[in-house]
């Protein structure tokens, strides 16, 4: 790919050719503020803070949306520069609600961390706020609109990555909003992609409310265990206790995660989970009822035990009816690896070819 020659805050660079000036400055190693751009969705230029002069143009042009071209010099900061960016940050939040205390994104807001870089405490464009009544009957997703900033990260995502189109851009001026057709409540996949790509407390987990925010929360790196695709993800753990799940953009699946992976995570720490062996045996002295005075109950075992005692049962069986008495069932939440090691020991090791697997949960 053609390469070529910039010059940024007077550092000399070579971009490829289909780069965006933000790009460059990103491979320069320079920060330029963003609100609305996402690096792996299509430049969107709706927050105007990315804005940059450029030699030749009268004007601040967007950096995320124009095209690098070869010669080009470009100033990233400049006062009058700051000062259009700390004007544009304090019109988006005076159409904000100031409750960053009990908000969910504390501390993880994008738009908080820039209102601290300019150190704004004050807004001086009092005025109308957008008040927007709660209302969503989904058990995943919290929708709190009079946080949104409008920066269509949302609606990108769901239309370019996820190809489902469930939100849009509705109305026109002060009273544009992000939802569903015809306003009604959210009915989608529940991917949590829009959630992960917010860059306010617009959109957040309803599992997640309450559970902690970043003092005290551990983040441990693993591997989705609901198929065998392995994504991977960071689980975020306060007291011994996930409290939600995210995805690094750095991983193999870009950060992007579906329903399961992101929000079934409950079942972690559920009482109901097994966590031992269960070896099933007949009990005479538990019920009187029965047909032959017997109940199966199950007793803990080691997994030395119930290693011993699958391997002792499948030799009864295939002694007494034959290796087609045995089937396996393996699962999905397996990696293909794992699965091939399970036929080869039903084909190899038993001897039938009955063998198949869940292809979804």
């Amino acid at each position: 790919m053609k390469k070529l020659k910039i010059t940024i805050d007077g550092k000399t660079i070579e971009v490829p050719e289909n780069a965006t000036v933000l790009d460059a400055a990103k491979t320069a190693g320079i920060a330029v503020p963003t609100l609305c751009h996402h690096p792996k969705l299509t430049p969107f230029g709706g927050c105007r803070l990315c804005i940059v002069e450029i030699k030749g143009i009268p004007r601040p042009v967007t950096s995320c949306t124009t095209p690098v071209s070869d010669g080009m010099e470009v100033t990233t900061s400049t006062e009058q520069l700051e000062n259009l960016r700390k004007t544009v940050l304090e019109l988006i939040l005076s159409d904000h609600p100031n409750d960053c205390m009990v908000c969910e994104k504390a501390g993880d807001c994008t738009l908080q961390e820039l209102a601290y870089s300019y150190g704004i405490r004050e807004n001086r464009f009092a005025g109308e706020r957008r008040i927007y009544e709660k209302k969503d009957g989904n058990p995943f997703l919290e929708r709190d609109m009079e946080k949104c900033i409008l920066c269509g990260r949302c609606v990108k995502i769901c239309d370019e990555v996820q190809g489902v189109g469930a939100i849009d851009f509705t109305y026109r001026g002060f009273k544009s909003k992000i939802c569903p057709p015809y306003e009604k409540d959210l009915d989608c996949e529940f991917c949590g992609q829009c959630v992960a790509v917010c860059p306010t407390g617009a959109l957040t987990g309803k599992q997640w409310a309450l559970k902690g925010r970043q003092r005290g929360v551990r983040e441990v790196d693993t591997v989705c265990s609901y198929c065998g695709t392995g994504c991977n993800i960071t689980l975020h753990v306060k007291d011994n206790t996930v409290t939600r799940v995210t995805s690094k953009e750095d991983t193999w699946n870009e950060g992007w995660l579906c329903i399961k992976g992101r929000f079934g995570y409950t079942f972690i720490n559920s009482p109901d989970r097994l966590t031992k062996p269960l070896i099933r045996i007949k009990d005479r002295s538990s019920s009187l009822n029965s047909s032959n005075g017997l109940d199966d109950i199950f007793r803990e075992a080691s997994w030395e035990e119930a290693f011993d005692h699958i391997a002792s049962r499948l030799s009864d069986i295939k002694t007494k009816h034959g290796s087609d008495a045995i089937g396996g069932l393996s699962s999905a939440r397996c990696t293909n690896e794992e699965n091939y090691i399970f036929q080869k020991l039903m084909r190899a090791g038993v001897g039938t070819n009955n063998v198949d697997h869940c292809a979804r949960l």
